[in-house]
């Protein structure tokens, strides 16, 4: 079970990544676009490297180079969606919803990876998905209804996207060494990125922290050249060694980690992520990733 160890390590530090990139988009930058466009640029840096230090394999497959880079384009994709919501939206309300991903993930790997799903599991499928909706529910206090955020269709896509990520980045690693793994889908996701964000207000907003020398630049190195990409090489090393429905399933931990990062900072540092701090709030969000949690758990037995 040395799979799950490393994916809980994993989790941990993508716990982190979440908070951070919040305390960015909260604290520094105008846009999510600007995120955006750094994360992309840092991570094709780190693609390259990663490049130089593992080498090109001598025997590969066309498929397995593929499943690389699907899965670094899927992690593009959805990492967009959530940054996107993430700049206006609660970092431990929509960090949850992404953590679906192990639903999408068992249901693919059930088709590509020939993994079966018992009733059980599928039990767990409907908890997690109830769970995600209810940590989207917002009350609105004019008319004592409650109504499902309109982020959450969003995030949900971002989820499926992350779920796919994971088993084709599966499918690389049973073949390839993991760092040309990571390198590849680094790459794939960086371009993406830049491709992405590579607009006057974006490029105008990095100058500005550049010339003030913002400590977001400080918090971004940090994030993408470390936090990042321990977290993904621990993931990657953990699947090629336990299934992907599992693998994922536990590394959706790390809305867990996020949980406890966000309250505990606010509580330190009041307004830095835009949280909400009352009781109500950090009740729904506890009861909620409960449910995500107990529903993903069900998932891996």
């Amino acid at each position: 079970m040395a799979w799950l160890i490393i994916t809980l390590a994993s989790s941990a530090f993508r716990g982190l990544i979440h908070v951070s990139d919040k305390a960015v988009l909260h604290k520094y930058i105008r846009t999510p676009l600007s995120l955006i466009l750094l994360i992309g640029v840092t991570d094709t840096v780190v693609g390259f490297v990663l490049f130089c230090f593992s080498g090109i394999p001598n025997e590969t497959t066309f498929f397995a180079n593929i499943s690389a880079v699907a899965s670094g384009a899927f992690i593009a994709f959805a990492v967009i969606l959530l940054q996107r919501v993430l700049y206006t939206q609660e970092v431990s309300r929509t960090v949850p919803i992404t953590q679906c991903s192990p639903i999408f993930a068992a249901l693919l790997a059930l088709f590509i990876l020939n993994e079966s799903i018992s009733i059980i599991q599928w039990a767990g499928i409907v908890i997690a998905v109830l769970g995600s909706i209810l940590i989207s529910l917002k009350l609105d206090i004019h008319t004592s209804k409650t109504f499902l955020h309109k982020s959450f269709y969003s995030l949900i896509f971002s989820a499926i996207l992350f779920g796919a990520a994971n088993v084709m980045g599966k499918l690389a690693v049973e073949e390839l060494p993991i760092l040309y793994t990571q390198g590849l889908r680094n790459v794939t996701f960086g371009l993406i990125l830049v491709c992405f964000a590579f607009r006057s207000g974006a490029i105008t907003d990095v100058k500005d922290l550049i010339n003030k020398r913002s400590p977001a630049l400080i918090l971004i190195m940090i994030n993408q050249f470390f936090t990042a990409q321990v977290g993904s090489i621990l993931l990657l090393w953990a699947l090629s060694l336990g299934p992907a429905s599992l693998v994922t399933t536990v590394s959706a931990a790390s809305i867990l980690f996020t949980f406890i990062y966000s309250i505990g900072i606010t509580k330190v540092w009041a307004g830095v992520l835009g949280e909400d701090t009352s009781n109500e709030s950090i009740l729904i969000k506890l009861l909620s990733t409960v449910f995500i949690v107990a529903g993903i758990s069900a998932i891996s037995t």
